[in-house]
């Protein structure tokens, strides 16, 4: 069915046979029943046997997965534009309850002027929310067990995020946006606190009346974990979620912690009991039981000395009491770097009832500090439960903020090693790190973080976006795994989240796990930019209106989707800036993370300016597709220089395996006419490039530019110029590992591990006083590298331009990627470390060619054989010398460096 616009004639019939197979007689409204919305269209339609409207059906929800019109006051049924719905049974297009649920999701949630404002937004899947409605949505509490409704004002505001986490490309949900100020009055019943919980409901209107739903958390941030407040003393509101559902807990505690201090080899917990508690259960005990454990140890609640309660009533309702629990008994770890052991605190009453220890309102966090570089912290969470550790000694914020400058300040306790200690940012999601200098002074710390100004290779750009996790790190560790996490003091987590409006973007310090901090720099695209329905906008609307005016005597240059200043459109543009031509030098850039000359200027992936370049720029230059949506118009001149010389299938040339996409290579042919030409890099690649990208258009076999900087006259000036960037001691030989990706080693996606196979502390022992390992991972490939930049081990994989690498590199260590064929230019050696060739070759990949037979170095299965070859270059290079010469003469060729100049003068020359 995925695939039905592609499939031939006797395809399609066997797909319609087995669908009335399938559905035949009676069976077909029990098993339509049971799928969604447009599978039961689709498989109706089959079953009938119409196969043209059921094609249209498949391409429409290619662009719009799970999306669809809904049309009908009291009975919803879907519509669909490809397709007269009133030509299908009520029974396939009406739309029951359950498939039209509200979405409502939590945005933000904080205390204003004593009461809480909830702000989120809530809308009904596909029924579209693009103006402001005058039909209200409403929202109330209810009361757990009870069916009273407590009703709650609502307030519609625009919230463009609606839209763009929706995921969907059809429909606006921009007025879904709303705000509900909580009054925790509203919690009160009889004139007093009575304890229970209340859910959170809205309501949104739609199709045969208002459709109900809970307001789901955000994962991450402020507005995704529990708040307590104590509107009256002794009385605990808790915004908090139960299955991700927002709800509300009044809890009218009988007895808490209100403090801490260690007391000789003891931590005494300050401890109050309602006197009426007490009077009537009897004695209190505190219990304490290690995480993971079923042994619980018991400690009495004894009356606290007059003296430690002096600022205590001793008429306010109230027992004083302490408990001691010896410090021995919570100092559990073996080393300093084991992992947190959590303890669980609870009140154990007389009658046998115990409940979860929770703090006052007026506890403050702290540590208390054990031998071996370890602490017992004493803290809260969310919930306002008492939380125990036994932890490595952890930097704590308590003072944070934006200057006026855009640098962001923290400060902190820390009574851990100060020392060749370095704040790490960590990307959470690509891994990508950043090292950034402490100042120490009496058991504190400060750090400054500048997000607009990261140093990059001798440039400055803004962090990339994403959540930058804080720590600590000591100078010499080879991996992150012994940080120290970066939290703010428990009591001041309502000071977040904090936010700094850049030059682009909104950098905001937020937290997760409740106390553990982080850095968020927002994206660059606008609201009007972001988002599938948006970016079909811009797509379709937009460019279109750009295409009415005329073309600008402009480039516009595509590396690798924005990611890069390199590669053969770089050579291009340097060749036109060469030669003066009068033209405007227009790059892409992703998230800002490309440094560019004076001579280009930035245009942002994706962004209306972007599609506006694509649409108006007299010439287009880019290594990789742009989309199957892009059509060239009269006068504009696409080159397509593609960015390799293809060991492994592509294209057309999946046809047959699991790897093919028959909608990708349906969409070859349409994609290569919108190309002026197509770059060869040699004649082996002319022929797989006809037929992998059903080429219907002229193929350049010029070599590719970005291959000229091996032959060009000032390539050692250049090379010297990386050296001294990248600061690689004089007289240090120079590995270059470059491989590609693992298929099937991912996280999800085009998210890829680093499959690592090399033992980088052995070869440092075998190689580290002469050599260093630059170490460039694929970019699909994230996982930071284990010993970076402690001096052998170089993670070069965001230098901008692998080939500059490649001219600094004494040898060069890949395995299937496409960066030996040209390396091969430098005529230095290589190793290929396939040790895993027979899968990789014959369950992962296809390849072209016999690559054991055919290498132009030695294939080493193993780390040790690794090692051993790159001590014994000099007999590489003797024994691969013939098989080496013959791979220059089929795969790099022409090398005159002239290869830029040749497309250069293809790309001017007058219309065809």
């Amino acid at each position: 069915m995925k695939f039905l616009p592609e499939a031939d004639d006797e395809e399609r019939a066997a797909l319609l046979a087995g669908a009335r197979d399938l559905l035949g007689g009676g069976a077909r409204a029990g098993v339509l029943r049971k799928l969604p919305p447009l599978e039961r269209v689709k498989w109706h339609l089959a079953a009938e046997g119409r196969a043209g409207e059921l094609v249209g059906v498949v391409r429409f929800e290619r662009e719009n997965p799970a999306a669809f019109h809904v049309r009908g006051l009291r009975r919803a049924r879907i519509e669909l534009p490809c397709l007269d719905t009133g030509s299908l049974p009520e029974e396939v297009t009406r739309l029951r309850a359950g498939e039209l649920p509200v979405r409502a999701k939590l945005t933000g949630m904080t205390w204003e002027d004593g009461k809480l404002v909830v702000r989120g937004y809530a809308y009904l899947v596909n029924v579209p929310a693009a103006t402001r409605s005058r039909v209200p949505r409403l929202a109330w509490l209810r009361r757990r067990g009870s069916k009273r409704r407590v009703p709650l004002g609502l307030r519609t505001v625009r919230d463009p995020r609606a839209t763009a986490d929706s995921k969907q490309a059809l429909h606006c949900y921009d007025w879904s946006g709303f705000e509900i100020a909580v009054d925790p009055a509203k919690f009160r019943t009889g004139g007093g606190w009575s304890p229970g919980e209340w859910v959170l409901t809205v309501a949104v209107p739609g199709p045969g009346g208002a459709h109900r739903g809970g307001v789901l958390k955000t994962q991450i941030g402020t507005s995704g974990h529990s708040q307590v407040r104590f509107p009256e003393d002794g009385v605990r509101l808790v915004a908090g979620f139960d299955e991700d559902r927002l709800r509300f807990t009044v809890d009218r505690v009988p007895a808490e912690v209100t403090g801490h201090a260690r007391a000789d080899d003891d931590l005494e917990l300050a401890v109050r009991v309602r006197d009426a508690v007490w009077a009537a259960s009897g004695p209190v005990r505190l219990r304490v039981v290690r995480a993971g454990s079923d042994e619980p140890v018991d400690y009495e609640l004894v009356d606290r000395e007059p003296s430690d309660r002096s600022a205590e009533k001793a008429d306010d309702g109230w027992r004083h009491c302490a408990a001691r629990v010896p410090v021995p008994e919570l100092y559990v770890a073996a080393t300093e770097t084991e992992k947190t052991a959590d303890f669980h605190a609870s009140f154990l009453f007389d009658d046998g009832s115990t409940r979860r220890a929770t703090v006052g309102a007026d506890f403050a966090a702290g540590c208390h500090l054990l031998p071996g570089g370890r602490e017992i912290a004493v803290t809260t969470d969310g919930p306002g439960l008492l939380k125990l550790h036994d932890r490595m000694r952890q930097p704590v914020l308590d003072r944070l903020e934006w200057t006026d400058e855009g640098e962001l300040l923290l400060e902190g306790a820390y009574s851990g090693p100060a020392e060749n200690t370095d704040l790490i940012l960590r990307h959470g999601e690509r891994f990508e790190e950043r090292a950034l200098p402490l100042t120490f002074a009496d058991g504190r710390f400060t750090a400054r973080v500048r997000p607009e100004e990261t140093e990059s290779y001798g440039e400055r750009l803004p962090l990339r976006k994403g959540r930058w996790y804080f720590s600590f790190r000591a100078r010499g560790a080879r991996s992150h795994k012994t940080d120290a996490p970066v939290k703010i003091r428990a009591d001041l987590v309502d000071r977040l989240p904090l936010e700094h409006t850049g030059t682009h973007r909104t950098y905001t310090l937020e937290r997760r796990f409740f106390d553990r901090v982080f850095l968020a720099s927002g994206p660059v695209l606008t609201d009007g930019e972001r988002g599938a329905y948006r970016q079909r906008l811009l797509r379709e609307d937009f460019t279109a209106e750009c295409k009415t005016r005329p073309l600008r005597d402009a480039v516009f240059y595509n590396s690798f989707g924005g990611k890069q200043f390199s590669d053969s459109p770089r050579a291009v543009y340097e060749e036109l800036m060469r030669r003066g031509l009068d033209v405007e030098h227009l790059w892409s850039v992703s998230d800002q993370q490309v440094a560019l000359p004076p001579g280009a200027r930035p245009v942002e992936w994706h962004s209306a300016e972007w599609y506006e370049a694509l649409a108006r720029s007299r010439y287009v230059v880019t290594n990789v597709g742009i989309g199957d949506w892009f059509e060239r118009r009269e006068g504009q001149r696409v080159v397509q220089t593609w960015h390799g010389t293809p060991l492994k299938k592509i294209g057309a040339d999946l046809l047959g395996t699991p790897k093919a996409n028959r909608a990708y290579i349906a969409s070859l042919p349409h994609r290569s006419r919108q190309w002026d030409f197509l770059v060869s890099p040699n004649a082996f690649t002319t022929p797989i490039m006809r037929n992998a990208f059903c080429c219907e258009t002229e193929i350049l076999e010029s070599g590719y530019p970005r291959n000229d900087i091996f032959h060009a006259p000032d390539r050692d000036k250049t090379a010297a110029r990386v050296r001294e960037t990248l600061g690689i001691p004089s007289g240090r030989k120079v590995v270059l590992y470059a491989p590609t990706w693992r298929d099937d080693q991912r996280y999800g996606g085009q998210r890829f591990k680093l499959d690592l196979h090399v033992d980088l502390a052995a070869a440092e022992r075998a190689l580290g006083a002469d050599h260093v390992f630059l170490f460039r991972k694929h970019p699909k490939v994230l996982d930071s590298i284990p010993g970076a930049g402690q001096g052998f081990v170089w993670d070069v994989s965001a230098y901008p331009d692998i080939a500059e690498l490649y001219l600094i590199a004494d040898v060069l260590i890949t395995d299937y990627s496409s960066a030996f064929f040209d390396f091969a230019h430098s005529g230095r050696p290589m190793l290929f470390f396939t040790y895993d060739l027979e899968h990789y070759r014959d369950t992962l990949r296809g390849f072209y060619f016999d690559f054991a037979a055919r290498a132009p170095g030695p294939l080493v299965k193993t780390s040790e054989e690794l090692v051993r070859a790159l001590r014994e270059l000099d007999t590489v290079r003797a024994e691969y010398g013939d098989r080496y010469a013959e791979f220059v003469r089929d795969f790099c060729e022409p090398a005159d460096g002239l290869a830029t100049r040749r497309v250069v003068d293809r790309m001017l020359e007058v219309d065809r």
